[in-house]
Order: structure tokens, then sequence, then C-alpha cells
């Protein structure tokens, strides 16, 4: 059985991918008060006598907004970070999969969708470093994208499926944007695609993303039509005016995969019905 380091184990991703493969890997989590990725002897420390034979990169700082606030601090962990844990596991000559995003792209209308040999141009500050890492471990680790993931429940933090469902149950209305595209990931796809990928590695670029992409307002439309909520509370509103005096993200964010011809991602449908 492949023994898996896991960064990022407690979030979103992790704890659903962990709880999913967990009697087809022997996972090792990384819990953040044992490895600080940011002290590189601290990580030659912790992974010199680990017994894995992959480290999957899960951990980084994902606030997009705040990361414009503090690039000092959002650099450390996805840059030097990232660099601190690759170089070590490289050398220990064992595999590394890091953990990228569709933010890495300017979401410019012309030039999507966005396919694994496009070319990244990040707006963001947040994608920037993710990028960076990127550049790290290219050509030596699998890169993996995700984009927009969900699922039905995480008690430390909501996807913004689960924030759109929250607003529509308290009876708020809420704007969300019409000019953009954005492609939601089941999680539990991304799960069985990384079985699939754990088990047959490439130091590739992969996107393991959902089948369709709409805007956002249709995407909030849908998640009130699936859970039986009040649609009429969604509002339009255009993506210059959503993300003023933001972080810039990609706004025509159709994420596709060239490489992904293992494991059929669901429609966006698809996730919510199994969901609900």
């Amino acid at each position: 059985m492949l023994k898996i380091a896991i960064t990022g184990s407690t979030g979103l991703i992790g704890s659903r991918l962990i709880k999913l493969l967990n009697k087809d890997f022997q996972f090792i989590p990384l819990l953040e008060e044992n490895l600080d990725i940011t002290h590189k002897e601290n990580v030659r420390e912790t992974l010199k006598d680990l017994d894995f034979d992959i480290l999957f990169h899960l951990a980084a700082y994902t606030n997009v907004d705040g990361a414009e606030k503090n690039k000092e601090k959002c650099h450390k962990i996805n840059v030097e970070g990232t660099k601190n844990v690759f170089e070590t596991v490289n050398n220990l000559k064992k595999i590394f999969i890091y953990v990228s995003t569709d933010f890495v792209f300017s979401g410019i209308k012309e030039n999507s969708p966005f396919f694994e040999d496009s070319s990244p141009d990040p707006l963001s500050y947040y994608a920037q470093t993710k990028l960076e890492g990127e550049k790290i471990v290219d050509g030596k680790a699998m890169i993996v994208r995700f984009a927009y993931p969900y699922r039905a429940s995480f008690k430390p933090k909501k996807d913004f499926v689960r924030s759109i469902k929250y607003q529509l149950q308290q009876e708020k209305s809420l704007e969300i944007v019409t000019d953009s595209l954005i492609t939601p990931t089941f999680i539990d796809d991304i799960a069985f695609a990384m079985k699939y990928l754990f088990k047959n590695f490439s130091p590739e670029i992969y996107h393991i993303v959902g089948a369709n992409s709409f805007s956002p307002f249709k995407a909030g439309k849908i998640i009130a039509k699936y859970f039986r909520l009040n649609e009429s509370l969604i509002q339009p509103t255009s993506y210059e005016k959503y993300f003023k005096n933001k972080a810039k993200r990609p706004q025509w964010s159709e994420i596709k995969s060239k490489k992904n011809i293992f494991y059929k991602m669901k429609t966006f449908q698809e996730g919510l019905a199994e969901i609900v």
C-alpha cells in the first residue's frame, strides 16, 4: 500500500480525500503544529526519517484578498514553504505532487478555455505565488490544478456552494456576477481522480476540474433550484462592480483538461444532485 504524506490534511479538500481513500492508501497527515513548512530545517528534520512514498502538498495561503495585504506571509507559505518541502522530498528521492489553481490564468475571454498547456498569466498576488510554486517543481513533480472545489459539508470553511446556500437559507438577497465563468469541481471527484494519479505518477500538469462552466449567477440559480431555495433573492451584478477594491480574479475561468481520460468528472448538476 502506498504511503502518502499530506500537508493541508485537515482542510476542505484534504480531509475529504483522506476519508474517501483511506482504504486505498496509508495517509500520513503532516499537521501544522508538527511541520512548519516555512522553516527549512524543521522540514528536513521532520521528513528525513518519515516512511512515505509520495508527498501531496495541499497546504497553502489561499485568502486571495488577504494576500494583497499580507504579501510577505503569502510568499513565505506558498513559495518558500513549497521550496522547502519540495527540495527535501526531492533529496530523499520521493515523489512530490503540488496542488495549484485555475487562478494562475488571466481569464481573458479570447484565451479561454484554459488547458494544461495554456500559458499562465496570474492577476493577483496569491496567483503569482502559486505559479512561482509551479516553477519550483516544474518537470520534477506532478502539478494538479483544481478550480472552485465544493463538497456536501465541512464545518471549518464554507466553499462557494455552501456560502450561497447558507445566505439563501437565511433569506438574504445576494448579488452574483453574470459576465464571468467559473468551473465548479466536486471534491469527491477530485479524490477519485487523485486515486488514479497517486498510482500513476508522471511529472506533468493535470487539470482535475468539473465537466462544465457557468457564470457565478447561473451557478447560484442552479444551487437555489437543487436545494429548493428562493432564487429570486439572487440579483445580477457585473464582474467590474463586484470585484471593485478586491483582488483580481480570472474573469472567464473556463478550465478544461486534455489529459484527464482516466476519471469522468461530474457536471455541476450531477455533483449537486449527489449532495442533495
